[in-house]
């Protein structure tokens, strides 16, 4: 029985119910042994094998989020910073926090639900009515099957359905909008990176929205609005240079990008971070998540070096 097929979408929920990556992996690495180890008690009359993975994938994450904190993003702990000239950058190492998930890596057709701000509401939910909602509105399981799943009913189900969407509503996050990877979103961003590359930041403040936001895990920061995003970006090529280094990507069914910015000696390029966007129909940034943990470039199978020239 070849369970091969199903990883990726095994690590695509996995991941929306814990908000890691490195998580998800383990768990799907955890459900595929679990299944290999049962597969001669597997009774196809009873659910199909993808039916069975799920539920034992289900079962994994209950079990690995007891007790655990949510992953929150930086404006989901408070009020936004007045300050991005001179606040001091000091990581809280202490908070799990949400990390991005590497589009490219896993054939997932439903992305939408896999967005940053998505992903970040669905942590407000206790676990189980995170898998109801998963299992019932992302991967669309009847509620019979994800009752069978939970081994509850599907009166429990429904009703934890209910509330998972009332959770939803109250946080904007509803109805999904489908990730526009079109030609317009793409060329934004690579605006955006050849003016990162030369650090200039008017370049990116005339790419923003009026109210964009910009957040950096795992400093506890995020500061609202064009001036402040443009103050703090003078900052960080003060602090870095003006040497820098830039790959185009996806992450979460969004458009990213990978910032590298070159060594005092000049020969290569160190990571720095990976920027997820959120864009406008308009063509503005309304925002950008950046990711400094370096354990991220790791995940999306990213050069830790690159020889300048």
């Amino acid at each position: 029985m070849d369970f091969e097929p199903y990883r990726g979408e095994l690590t695509a929920f996995c991941y929306r119910m814990t908000g890691s990556i490195h998580d998800a992996e383990d768990l799907v690495q955890e459900t595929l042994l679990r299944a290999w180890k049962a597969h001669d008690r597997y009774d196809p009359a009873r659910a199909t094998v993808r039916t069975w993975l799920y539920r034992i994938a289900t079962n994994a994450c209950l079990t690995a989020l007891e007790g655990r904190a949510r992953r929150p993003l930086p404006s989901g702990l408070g009020a936004p910073g007045n300050d991005p000239a001179g606040t001091p950058l000091t990581p809280a190492l202490d908070v799990p926090w949400l990390e991005p998930f590497p589009s490219a890596r896993f054939d997932v057709e439903a992305r939408a639900d896999l967005r940053l701000a998505w992903v970040a509401a669905v942590q407000h939910l206790s676990a189980r009515q995170r898998a109801v909602l998963v299992l019932r509105e992302v991967l669309e399981f009847s509620a019979a099957e994800v009752a069978q799943q939970l081994e509850t009913t599907v009166a429990a189900v429904n009703s934890a359905l209910q509330r998972a969407r009332a959770t939803m509503r109250d946080a904007g996050e509803a109805d999904a909008v489908r990730e526009a990877d079109d030609p317009d979103q793409r060329a934004v961003i690579e605006r955006y990176a050849r003016a990162f590359e030369v650090a200039d930041v008017p370049a990116l403040v005339r790419l923003l929205a009026e109210d964009a936001v910009l957040e950096m895990p795992p400093v506890p920061l995020w500061f609202r609005g064009r001036e402040d995003y443009g103050l703090f970006m003078e900052r960080v090529f003060r602090m870095r240079g003006s040497g820098w280094l830039t790959r185009v990507l996806v992450a979460n069914g969004q458009p990213a990008l990978a910032g590298y910015h070159v060594e005092p000696a000049g020969d290569v390029y160190r990571p720095h971070s990976l920027q997820v966007f959120t864009i406008s129909e308009g063509g503005l940034v309304t925002g950008n998540v950046v990711f400094a943990d370096p354990r991220v470039f790791a995940a999306f199978g990213l050069p830790e070096r690159i020889s300048v020239g």
